[in-house]
């Protein structure tokens, strides 16, 4: 009861002439319980009950109890794919049409979910439910992630009671950036810990917890993984054993997932594989090494989805031990296709992510260690396409292979042909629908005082119970950096956008889904009449959904462009010890002039002043032996400057400055009180220079310099200045 209800019994002067009254307390012990899980950048064909020949025992266990869906989409890229997802609207409509790191100052794209598209959870708090999300969030303004928040873009500010995870969209496995409620925690990662087991152990003790403490009460668990978006990080034992079954390549795999989804009746027969595209080479075009290299990447690959398998294990183990598995609706899906980002391979990811190739001679170096402490590895974009079977294209694009992925759904009070496969056309949007339908709540018209936008989803839960009730929507539109895609009853037409072209260009191409579920078949030019009356559709859909106006600017351009919210566009921090400023708000120092003065206490010993990274790849300045040492490590080539003198033990300042080269590297001067005591070049800088922040007055947890805590650091000043490369 709150204080605003009316009180219905009786006061009097004293309690013996008053009467008591309470509220009743509403029951949801009827309701089942909540559990979605998400994949990261999981392929249509990569798990063992979609045709994969990678072990997913426990997911495969969901499919034999359960539903799997061959005709569900999402969008091609993470964050608009979880916005529609939790809130049952289009991603244009709700301002995620891009990544939460980007603002473009129109309604599509502001980095977060409007206030007029409630979450899930927010309307399953609000009805009884305890919500816990665990893992990935993406849903918040980078600019917002630091611990001096604001935290209403955060989980706790969209309706979930408890938060443990990491708020980007990418993070080290083995050292993670990670928050609990509205904190980032810090602590200690020994040499045992993955993020993937310490965010499973979270879930099962809210599992735990919940069916402990509050038995009557039901719970909703939203467990999204890091994986397995890249890097690819696995104990390295688990690698191994894949390498033989890897070993015959992408084409051949392709072939043998396209039987047993014919076999398991995941596609009909006489589905064909779309066709290979021109910059993905033939398996046996590549040398001996080449394919030597692209089979670990691909066994750390599998690995790493047998090893997230195995925690989704012990999650419907802990459903089970509580007694509540066969009382809980479970939704399992993958946010978009498998991701082609890796280009032609990479034991550190951050050389792709840079557009850089790495060395085929680097790549042999850490062979026997891919998946280890010492890689971030991603696969070569043809184990993507391999991914995506029988589709086409990878994460990114409207084709098949971006927006067609696994869905899988348990809830055997609903369900009574365990173990098929459902074709209704299903859609990220239609999810929280379809739950609020199963647990009897209705969208509500206002949170908070806010009125809701309606949803642009359906509800799909009688196809829970009928294999054959048709979809509950005809049309759903898409779009992606100008590529666009519409579903039309049985139809699709797509147009592929070249980045500063003429969208009135753009040539659309046309499939059957019905007969054609790989999109093999291009119609275009047999029913143009067909395809114009699909394209303006399209326009009509697209002013509807908030889509416009199109974008086409490529990932790199939007990221790094001028465009994103005011807090990258800052040129000067001032930043005390210990303060740790996190990924994606740490100060971008590519390719720009800066500097960085710190001031010292007077005091002794070694201590890093600042370090932004990690041990696989960063930058930092520190003392070391007495003397100030700056060090850039660039995918593992460490390039080190040194002063020529020790750093005085009485008070001083100690200063860096960088001035950028033509190309990517640029020259480095060290400073004591003002006197320049050395000088160095660096060779080669990254645009991004690591999955993790920028720490003050210490090392981070994956060192950059190994130097420790630097007890005398009083403050530090970094300044980005306007001169830019020559």
């Amino acid at each position: 009861m709150t204080f605003e209800e009316e009180f219905r019994g009786v006061i009097g002067t004293s309690v013996t002439e008053s009467t008591p009254w309470w509220p009743e307390t509403p029951s949801h012990s009827n309701r089942p319980n909540i559990v979605v899980i998400v994949l990261d950048d999981t392929g249509f064909a990569d798990l063992g009950c979609y045709g994969s020949e990678i072990r997913t025992p426990n997911i495969d266990r969901l499919a034999s109890d359960g539903l799997r869906f061959r005709n569900f989409h999402t969008t091609p890229l993470c964050s608009p794919t979880r916005a529609a997802l939790l809130t049952g609207r289009n991603s244009h409509n709700v301002g995620m049409r891009f990544l939460s790191e980007v603002d473009t100052g129109f309604p599509n794209c502001r980095g977060q979910i409007s206030a007029t598209c409630g979450t899930l959870a927010q309307i399953l708090d609000t009805n009884g439910y305890a919500t816990m999300a665990v893992g990935k969030w993406h849903l918040a303004p980078l600019t917002e992630t630091s611990h001096a928040g604001p935290f209403h873009n955060w989980p706790l500010g969209r309706g979930f009671q408890r938060f443990y995870g990491f708020m980007g969209g990418v993070t080290d496995h083995y050292t993670p950036e990670l928050v609990r409620d509205n904190t980032r925690i810090r602590r200690d990662f020994g040499d045992d810990y993955h993020l993937s087991e310490d965010l499973t152990d979270e879930a099962v003790l809210f599992v735990r917890e919940q069916t402990s403490l509050a038995a009557d009460r039901p719970f909703f668990l939203y467990l999204a993984f890091g994986a397995t978006h890249a890097p690819f990080q696995v104990p390295v034992h688990l690698v191994e054993k894949y390498d033989e079954v890897f070993a015959h390549g992408w084409d051949r795999i392709r072939l043998e997932r396209l039987q047993r989804q014919i076999e398991l009746g995941i596609v009909p027969q006489g589905t064909e594989l779309s066709e290979r595209p021109q910059d993905i080479p033939a398996w046996h075009d590549l040398d001996d090494r080449q394919r030597r290299v692209a089979t670990r990447l691909q066994a750390t690959y599998a690995a790493f989805l047998e090893h997230t398998d195995t925690q989704i294990g012990r999650l419907l183990d802990a459903l089970g031990g509580c007694g509540v598995l066969d009382d809980t609706m479970i939704v399992l899906l993958s946010d978009n296709g498998a991701s082609h980002e890796g280009g032609s391979g990479a034991m550190q990811v951050l050389a792709p992510y840079n557009g850089l190739s790495e060395e085929l001679s680097e790549s042999e170096r850490f062979l026997e260690a891919a998946g280890g402490r010492t890689t971030a590895p991603h696969y070569p974009a043809g184990w993507a396409m391999a991914s995506n079977t029988p589709f086409r294209r990878y994460k990114q694009y409207v084709d098949g292979g971006g927006v067609n992925t696994p869905l899988l759904v348990r809830y055997p009070h609903r369900i009574g042909d365990a173990g098929a496969v459902r074709t209704q056309f299903v859609h990220a949007i239609d999810i929280t629908p379809t739950i609020l339908d199963v647990v009897g709540i209705d969208p509500p018209r206002s949170i908070a005082g806010v009125p809701q936008r309606p949803m642009d989803g359906r509800s799909v839960a009688p196809a829970l119970d009928n294999p054959d009730v048709p979809a509950g929507r005809r049309t759903q539109a898409f779009e992606m950096f100008g590529h666009r895609a519409l579903v039309h009853e049985r139809w699709k037409i797509v147009a592929e956008h070249v980045t500063g072209e003429d969208y009135a260009q753009d040539r659309w191409r046309l499939y059957d889904l019905h007969t054609d579920v790989s999109e093999h078949h291009d119609l275009a030019a047999r029913q143009p009449r067909l395809v114009e009356q699909l394209a303006a559709l399209w326009w009509r859909e697209a002013e509807a959904n908030g889509i416009l106006p199109l974008d086409d600017r490529p990932m790199r351009d939007m990221l790094n462009g001028g465009h994103v919210a005011p807090a990258y566009r800052r040129t000067r921090w001032t930043l005390y010890p210990p303060t740790y400023v996190p990924f994606g708000l740490a100060p971008n120092l590519a390719r720009r002039a800066w500097s960085c003065r710190a001031d010292l206490l007077a005091g002794e010993g070694d201590g890093t002043v600042f370090a932004q990274g990690s041990a696989l790849t960063g930058h930092g300045l520190g003392i070391i032996d007495g003397i100030l040492v700056y060090e850039y490590n660039a995918l593992g080539h460490r390039t080190r400057v040194s002063a020529g003198m020790p750093v005085p033990t009485v008070p001083a300042r100690v200063e860096i400055s960088f001035r950028p080269a033509r190309e990517r590297g640029g020259s480095v001067r060290l400073l004591i009180d003002d006197v320049t005591v050395g000088e160095g070049r660096i060779p080669l800088t990254l645009d991004n220079v690591s999955f993790l922040g920028l720490a003050v007055g210490r090392d981070s947890a994956s060192p950059v310099l190994s130097a420790g805590v630097l007890g005398r650091l009083l403050r530090l000043d970094l300044r980005l200045l306007e001169e830019r490369p020559t």
